[in-house]
């Protein structure tokens, strides 16, 4: 399903992407994906399609709300019973088939203080597919869960919703979620920066925003020193003026470059290793315990550079060597639009 809409101020949104299967909009927060949310579901005012000039009580969409918003006072099935419209025990039968569709049905009679996080996620779900909708619009959908079983009960509702066939587009700031899904879109200043499969969004960002958002932390800048036909060198002024050997662009001299790197690419030594071409000198400023090996923040001069090591490398205030691979670096002209 494309989704091809313009929202008038104060949002000052206009996207234009694809929904296919699980698909994921990833954004900051207030970049405006509830509002998106909302529009869709024709709860505010947008131009575009899909479902233009519906109503909203004639859009054939499910919209599960952030926090699941639960009727307290109704039992489970009662919730779910609720989005038919009418009275509840007319639709009794049609809502146990829907809880008894999300893995529910032994739960109809609970009442959502009775039940776990992620059991309330799937009630939410059975009301949202009450409406027989074309597409599923998810607000937060792991916002409510807890840490230790955010992973779990995310892979459950997206093999829950590929069983069922109904695409669905998650509105998050879950880059973890947007691992998981069949497509991820985001949403940078109101614009859609970047589109396509999760590894290969989460591995390419398509700019400096687009890799703020996915969670890479190593981000930086440069200014072009001289161009070379297959690379560039720059001056990184946070760390003290070194000069970085960047892949090629079509900066010119003095011009300023965005560039990061992931911490998984980064190569830590000994800082009494042999010495390679391009190698840098840093001083060990923060340890922190990962389930495999360590995150070091390594401190350049004025810069902290992030880098995967293993234990021999976790030693708060050790000097070491740090090496950055031209291959793995991605660098863009300061002002370029992704």
């Amino acid at each position: 399903m494309r989704v091809d809409l313009q929202l008038p101020a104060p949002f000052g949104l206009e996207v234009d992407f694809e929904v296919d299967g699980f698909t994921v909009l990833l954004g900051a927060s207030g970049a405006g994906k509830t509002a998106l949310l909302k529009a869709l579901a024709g709860l505010l005012p947008s131009r575009g399609q899909p479902f233009a000039g519906l109503p909203p009580q004639r859009r054939p969409v499910g919209y599960m709300p952030q926090g699941h918003v639960l009727f307290p006072h109704l039992r489970a099935w009662q919730n779910v019973a609720y989005a038919f419209g009418g009275a509840l025990r007319a639709h009794h039968a049609a809502a146990l088939e829907l809880l008894a569709a999300v893995g529910l049905a032994d739960r109809a009679n609970h009442f959502p203080a009775e039940l776990s996080g992620g059991q309330q996620q799937r009630v939410a779900l059975a009301r949202a597919l009450a409406r027989a909708p074309q597409i599923l619009l998810l607000d937060e959908p792991t916002s409510a869960l807890d840490a230790s079983l955010r992973d779990a009960l995310a892979a459950e509702l997206i093999a829950r919703l590929r069983r069922l066939g109904i695409p669905a587009l998650a509105a998050t700031h879950d880059v973890g979620l947007a691992a998981m899904a069949d497509r991820v879109v985001l949403l940078v200043d109101g614009r859609i920066a970047q589109q396509g499969p999760p590894a290969e969004v989460l591995a390419n960002p398509a700019g400096i925003a687009a890799a703020a958002l996915l969670g890479w932390r190593n981000r930086y800048e440069a200014v072009v020193v001289r161009t070379q036909p297959d690379a560039c060198v720059a001056r990184w002024d946070a760390a003290g003026g070194v000069p970085l050997r960047l892949p090629a662009t079509d900066a010119d001299p003095g011009s300023v470059l965005d560039w990061m790197i992931h911490v998984d690419a980064v190569r830590v030594h000994p800082v009494d290793a042999p010495a390679a071409a391009g190698m840098l000198r840093g001083r060990v400023a923060h340890c922190v315990p990962q389930a495999r090996g360590w995150l070091l923040g390594i401190r350049i001069d004025e810069a902290l550079l992030w880098a995967q090591a293993d234990s021999a490398m976790a030693q708060p205030g050790a000097d070491v060597a740090v090496a950055l691979p031209m291959d793995a670096l991605r660098c863009w002209p300061r002002g370029a639009r992704h």
